[in-house]
């Protein structure tokens, strides 16, 4: 028998917690589709994520953010990360 010290947890109050529209996806033409977190993020650091021509730039853009400061900006390689991902997978012939 295994033992844990997990605490009980009220699947219906957990799925409540839950923000559901972070995860939405929003088109910004040219094939952009950012979640409503993403966008939030490329706001709070003032990058133009509307102007960009397809996700390559944009993801240009978010990388040219990175390098200019040398303090670590977790959110935001976070964020550059999943568009990369999403670019490969949508944009790749296999």
């Amino acid at each position: 028998m295994c033992v844990n010290n997990m605490e009980e947890y009220n699947v219906s109050d957990l799925v409540d917690n839950i923000d559901f529209n972070s995860f939405k996806f929003n088109d910004f033409g040219h094939g952009i589709l950012l979640t409503n977190s993403e966008v939030s993020i490329l706001d709070k650091y003032n990058i133009d994520y509307k102007s960009c021509i397809d996700l390559k730039e944009l993801i240009f853009k978010i990388e040219y953010y990175l390098d200019e400061y040398e303090y670590n900006l977790d959110d935001l390689d976070n964020v550059c990360s999943s568009i990369s991902e999403r670019d490969y997978y949508w944009n790749t012939n296999k």
